[in-house]
């Protein structure tokens, strides 16, 4: 067991740095705009799909990379027009949205998947080369952290955060908060569309099933990421630390996967697992509080 686990662990780094700029993305709407955006499952396909198919019709990775990113963008602005323009509550704007992304990845494949080769395109990531495919990641992912420190502090970014802080407040202030809405959606869904263009590379082929489960699983590296930072750090955790420990809350998620993995334990259950973990994550700052409140009521009762 200790055998495969060790042998999986440069994958598992790999694909959690990756999934990691998902759960960047899913970081925008689940925790600066308080958003529940379910566009994911659907953006990250989309990346997927256009990258590999950029890839294939001969276009250099790096503008199929631009381009998925992009697309990632249009299907966030959809989402926000859907909400803001449209009075449709979040859940549901980014439920319709996927909906849509579902037949339009088809038919932007005009296939359920496309496979793509790095014997015959030169793709920057890959399950054969993991060494490189870590190098890589890992440098899309601190380029992506120090942007968006950078912009979060900008007035324009302050404005994104205050706007998920108090939008009551935010419009007092001036602040469209509807624009807002939609601007974060757009970053928040490119960033996971270019995850799906680099997860599809890596992988070797685009799926329209790709995306399936992504937010939980984005889900799972923000609130994990966040549970471990604010243990360690405490009051201490900045914004550029908290950016941080998501893409560490993903490659932590995906060495656990493999420790499942390594463990034998049935694949079929693997979201069952992933399900359990996101629940005893967010559970553990409410019982930790809950017990902190009983102790300090029962220290009053004693005085």
């Amino acid at each position: 067991m200790l055998i495969a686990f060790t042998n999986a662990l440069p994958g598992n780094i790999a694909q959690g740095l990756i999934w990691g700029i998902m759960a960047l993305g899913v970081y925008i709407t689940f925790k600066v705009l308080n958003f529940a955006d379910m566009t994911v499952d659907g953006s990250f396909a989309t990346g997927g799909a256009v990258a590999v198919m950029m890839i294939l019709s001969g276009k250099p990775v790096g503008l199929a990379l631009v381009l998925a990113a992009l697309s990632g963008v249009l299907a966030g602005i959809l989402t926000g027009v859907f909400h803001v323009l449209m009075g449709i509550p979040d859940i549901l704007a980014g439920i319709l949205t996927q909906f849509i992304l579902y037949s339009l990845n088809l038919n932007i494949m005009g296939a359920a998947n496309k496979a793509v080769s790095v014997t015959n395109y030169p793709l920057l990531l890959s399950l054969r080369f993991v060494t490189k495919s870590i190098v890589i990641s890992a440098i899309f992912v601190a380029a992506i952290v120090i942007l968006l420190y950078i912009y979060f502090g900008t007035e324009q970014g302050s404005a994104l955060r205050a706007t998920g802080n108090n939008p009551q407040m935010s419009k007092a202030q001036g602040i469209n908060i509807g624009g807002m809405k939609i601007l974060g959606l757009a970053f928040s869904n490119g960033l996971v569309a270019l995850s799906g263009g680099l997860f599809a590379q890596y992988q070797g082929f685009s799926d329209i099933n790709m995306g399936r489960g992504s937010i939980v699983i984005g889900l799972a590296a923000v609130i994990i990421g966040d549970v471990i930072g604010s243990a360690i750090f405490g009051k201490r955790m900045n914004f550029m630390l908290r950016l941080i420990f998501v893409v560490l809350g993903a490659i932590l998620y995906y060495i656990v996967i493999g420790l499942v993995l390594a463990m034998q334990f049935p694949s079929d259950d693997l979201k069952l697992f992933t399900a359990l973990v996101v629940a005893i994550f967010m559970g553990v700052p409410y019982i930790k509080d809950r017990i902190q409140h009983s102790y300090k009521k029962a220290g009053k009762g004693a005085e």
